[in-house]
């Protein structure tokens, strides 16, 4: 595998993500969708101008090297108007966007999926859209409750629906380095943790269509590195379903020769996984992170516990925010 070219700068713009934040303080490196509103020449603050949050999560990464720019976009959130809306509201030239990864195979993340490569078509002259998917996303997926309902998640667009609408898809299960070797995108993650156990209850359909088999681990799931000048490694982690320690220990592995920087994303400690904040805490002590921009589906407990923990280093993502690096 190449190496990971270094980034003279990174700038990460958050699309869509569960909460809204416009009034606690944050360091110098980060903006709100505030003060980004009026520095774009806006003259009325009203609600029909802000974006909206939703469970999910998408974002933006931009990368600088030697003056030239390559965009990479996160996952799409889970609604094609949420995502249009706020792509919109934040003045994101998305026609920028030179390619696109999904995360995992869950509606949250893929459900703008389409919407999102009609935009980026639309403004970037009718260039396909290299996008990187694992080929275990696709299959139809649910929960179990606790009565033994099956309570279905809608659909991942499939390859066809991807390709009609300007994208050219890239599977691959192990890891890729993309867009100049500025991304690194991860193959399958390790799970070697012993208390993260993925997302418990979670069911996908058989390759026979006749039944539901047990998938708790998501070993579709993947993060984004890039390398930054002077600073380390930026981890992206849009669900942790395979665990934050275990993504952080996989980037660590993998890029051995680099410290890291700080990590971006949804945690995945709400719910049936907040039994793992204690020893999730813990294990993050031990990677000296500067940022810890938490959100999406982290939970407040989390969050909590993070913020008592490393102070400072906590910014929690929300909708808008832009962070500078």
């Amino acid at each position: 595998m190449p190496e990971l070219t270094v980034a003279d700068r990174v700038e990460v713009l958050v699309l869509v993500d569960n909460s809204t934040d416009n009034l606690s303080s944050v360091p110098g490196y980060v903006e709100t969708e505030f003060p980004s509103f009026w520095r774009r020449g806006a003259r009325l603050l009203a609600g029909d101008s802000l974006c909206c949050a939703a469970h999910g999560f998408s974002c933006a990464i931009t990368v600088w090297r030697d003056g030239v720019s390559k965009t990479l976009l996160f996952d799409s959130g889970p609604d094609s108007a949420v995502f249009e809306r706020n792509v919109d509201r934040l003045g994101f030239k998305i026609g920028t966007v030179d390619g696109m990864v999904l995360s995992h195979g869950h509606w949250d993340h893929s459900g703008a999926m389409l919407k999102a490569l009609d935009m980026i078509q639309i403004r970037n002259g009718g260039e396909a859209v290299p996008t990187y998917m694992h080929p275990g996303m696709y299959a139809p997926r649910a929960m179990r409750g606790p009565d033994g309902a099956i309570r279905r998640f809608d659909d991942v667009p499939t390859q066809d629906e991807l390709e009609r609408h300007g994208a050219t898809v890239i599977h691959s299960k192990k890891s890729q380095v993309v867009l100049d070797n500025l991304f690194f995108i991860s193959g399958e993650i390790p799970r070697v943790t012993s208390f993260e156990k993925g997302l418990p209850g979670q069911v996908r359909r058989s390759k026979d269509g006749t039944n539901w088999e047990p998938d708790p681990l998501l070993l579709d799931e993947r993060f984004i590195a890039v390398n930054i000048k002077n600073k380390g490694l930026l981890v992206f982690t849009a669900c942790s379903h395979a665990g934050v320690v275990n993504v952080l220990k996989h980037a660590h592995h993998s890029f051995s020769a680099h410290p890291i920087h700080g990590v971006v994303g949804g945690f995945h400690l709400a719910g049936p996984t907040e039994a793992n904040i204690p020893d999730t805490v813990r294990e993050l002590g031990k990677f000296n992170l500067t940022t810890i921009a938490a959100g999406h589906c982290t939970g407040w407990r989390a969050i909590g516990a993070l913020a008592t923990a490393f102070g400072d280093a906590v910014v929690p993502s929300s909708v808008g925010k832009i962070y500078k690096f």
